[in-house]
């Protein structure tokens, strides 16, 4: 039994792994390096244990092929496993961090994502990327005709109409004309790719159990229902709505002591792109509340009656994630009062 591996912290990397293994007692008797080619087959000749790994760039595939070979695997957050690397940062510490890191009663772990959890998120990152990078291309064109004494509006389509008439009426250097129509058609083009992932997002959703009820919610489109399908997985592992919420980070801080409690602005932890569309979405709805529609617009109008409307779209935003759970759980939408 001694000699036997209960728990193993693997420090992931590009080319070389690292293992810290300990035994029942919680005694070191496996520290070990592996090339990258090596570590499926070692821990396929290793009885079943548990494994930690932190939570980065590889992990999950890395847990997912772990766990087809009998282990346990537990994703943890970096920053749960910095207290417990006492000497300093290299692999083999960083290994024995994560193993004394997942023993500890009372920790939260990652949920493993499967593979089209991941290719569903890609798909969202892609999309953020062709945002970014349409935004550049019109900051371009505006610099550039400003330099050349010709100002445009500030909208994409107005623009795109604006530089039609630019080139057929307006007398520019010729080759300004072929500088300005490749900025134009790498604009369309990235219009085009998020077109066509907004698409095939929706049709995702629309043969998605959970997720074609989500956007039944107000304020909930594809983009974020899939997203939080996507992200959060197995809503089962949130005890309530409210500890989702607070996994999004759409509680407010505390600063409590001596028995007297004190709340702050919101935490902002966990997936930063899910709780902006959850804000965004809020905001919607507010919108909406304004034109007297909307399920909750009682409880909204009497929020903004004493709140800025910045401080009620995020308070609903919590309301959203709460009801997003309740529905991912099957059970009937909250009621906001």
């Amino acid at each position: 039994m001694d000699k036997l591996t209960v728990r193993c912290g693997l420090d992931i990397a590009k080319h070389v792994f690292a293992i810290h293994g300990v035994n029942a007692h919680g005694q070191a008797i496996l520290r070990k390096q592996l090339s990258r080619k090596n570590v499926l087959t070692y821990f396929a000749q290793l009885p079943p244990c548990v494994v930690g790994i932190e939570a980065c760039g590889g992990s999950h595939y890395w847990a997912r092929e772990l766990s087809k070979l009998g282990h346990e695997v537990k994703l943890i957050s970096v920053k749960f496993v910095i207290p417990y690397r006492r000497k300093g940062k290299n692999d083999a510490n960083d290994a024995e961090a994560i193993c004394e890191a997942i023993g500890r009663p009372g920790m939260h772990f990652v949920a493993v994502k499967s593979a089209d959890q991941q290719a569903l998120l890609m798909a969202h990152r892609i999309r953020s990327q062709s945002i970014a990078t349409r935004t550049a291309l019109i900051n371009q064109l505006h610099g550039h005709l400003q330099e050349f004494g010709i100002a445009v509006s500030k909208g994409r389509h107005k623009l795109k109409k604006e530089l039609a008439v630019i080139f057929e009426t307006t007398e520019l250097p010729s080759f300004l004309y072929e500088l300005l129509h490749d900025l134009l058609t790498a604009l369309y083009r990235e219009e085009e790719r998020v077109a066509a992932l907004d698409k095939r997002i929706a049709q995702w959703v629309s043969h998605h159990a959970i997720a074609s009820k989500l956007i039944q919610l107000d304020g909930i489109g594809p983009l974020t229902a899939s997203a939080v399908v996507a992200t959060a997985g197995d809503a089962s592992l949130f005890k309530n709505g409210r500890q989702f919420a607070a996994w999004l980070g759409l509680v407010p801080r505390q600063y409590s002591s001596g028995g007297k409690t004190q709340l702050g602005r919101i935490t902002k932890r966990g997936d930063r792109y899910v709780r902006m569309l959850l804000v965004h979405g809020a905001r919607t709805v507010l919108l909406m509340s304004s034109k007297g529609r909307g399920k909750h617009s009682p409880w909204i109008e009497s929020l903004r009656a004493r709140k800025p409307d910045n401080v009620v779209a995020v308070a609903y935003a919590a309301k959203q994630a709460r009801m997003l759970w309740a529905v991912m759980m099957g059970k009937p939408e909250p009621v906001i009062c």
